[in-house]
């Protein structure tokens, strides 16, 4: 993320509530619901009657993501909710683990297309030619589906929602494979059939490595995954620039949902009251707040240029 300053950061942020991002990821979502239940009928129907199972395959890849579209809809909804005695923070990290159940249901729904295509492949013998019109289907398809990939991304990017990320890139790698789909019915109708598994195994693998992928990254979140380097540097810049901080140290940040919590260690002049002190926290608390995903900043005040119980020395213990 580019921060150009802090005022226009500030104002980037502030075009979006919770609400506003909300209402903006669900739109983008139930626009996905309605392709994919159009694409996943049309592509499995033709499939079946053109004896393709490559679009087949991709009927099916659609079809998970009308699975997928439903996780994301509930994960907006208990992501919403209210912080509570047993959740303090909220309940952001439900997106976290939302992404986390779309790359399982990704990596399932490529190991079906792998087994089945290598059962086909065992026996090139029996497989049929396809019909033309399937190969039109498979056309169709890839360009809804770009077309889809480049909306839902500008609205993730917009809001800024992970989940909605990985959502749009899961409507690409439809895309994608709607291509290997396509040049593998090139081939059928060229006098070459057994390029219509091949296609589908290929994009076996395509969804199989793109849930590994999604699945292994939401576990990172889950795992206090901190913030990339240069949101962190960002977030240290609107510290150092909090009047009254005269240094900072010990930022550490950890994922929750697409928000962070953050804490960090702030030095200001030792020889100002605890009041004082607090002031200049509660400031820099609010800044940060103001001009970052940041849901929490928890701030330790620190004595400026005057050794602390934190970072004493530790002496070393006497010989006996």
């Amino acid at each position: 993320m580019q921060y150009k300053n802090h005022d226009d950061d500030a104002d980037e942020h502030a075009l979006y509530t919770s609400a506003e991002r909300a209402k903006a990821a669900s739109r983008s979502t139930w626009v996905s619901v309605g392709v994919n239940l159009v694409l996943s009928t049309l592509q499995i129907v033709v499939g079946l009657l053109a004896k393709s199972q490559g679009l087949v395959a991709d009927g099916l890849h659609s079809l998970a993501d009308l699975v997928s579209d439903a996780v994301v809809l509930v994960a907006g909804h208990q992501a919403r909710k209210a912080a509570d005695d047993d959740h303090p923070y909220g309940h952001q990290r439900f997106e976290n683990a939302a992404s986390m159940v779309l790359g399982v249901l990704l990596l399932v729904v490529g190991a079906g297309m792998l087994v089945s295509a290598f059962e086909k492949l065992h026996n090139p013998e029996s497989l049929p030619a396809v019909h033309a019109v399937a190969l039109w289907v498979a056309l169709g398809t890839l360009v809804a589906k770009e077309l889809l990939f480049r909306y839902m991304l500008a609205v993730a990017k917009q809001v800024k929602s992970s989940l909605l990320v990985a959502n749009a890139w899961h409507a690409r790698s439809d895309a994608a494979s709607s291509l290997v789909v396509a040049l593998g019915l090139v081939g059928n109708l060229a006098g070459y059939p057994i390029l219509d598994p091949i296609a589908a195994l290929i994009v076996g693998l395509m969804v199989a490595k793109m849930g590994i992928e999604f699945g292994w990254s939401a576990l990172h979140d889950l795992m206090d995954r901190a913030a990339d380097d240069e949101e962190v540097q960002a977030i240290r810049q609107t510290l150092i620039e909090t009047p009254g901080v005269a240094g900072v140290h010990d930022v550490r940040t950890r994922k929750m949902g697409d928000m962070i919590v953050v804490d960090a260690h702030i030095e200001v002049d030792a020889a100002i009251t605890v009041e004082q002190g607090h002031d200049i926290a509660v400031a820099a608390r609010q800044r940060v707040m103001q001009r970052h995903r940041v849901l929490n900043l928890m701030t330790h005040v620190d004595p400026w240029h005057r050794p602390d119980l934190d970072h004493a020395p530790v002496k070393s213990a006497p010989q006996a």
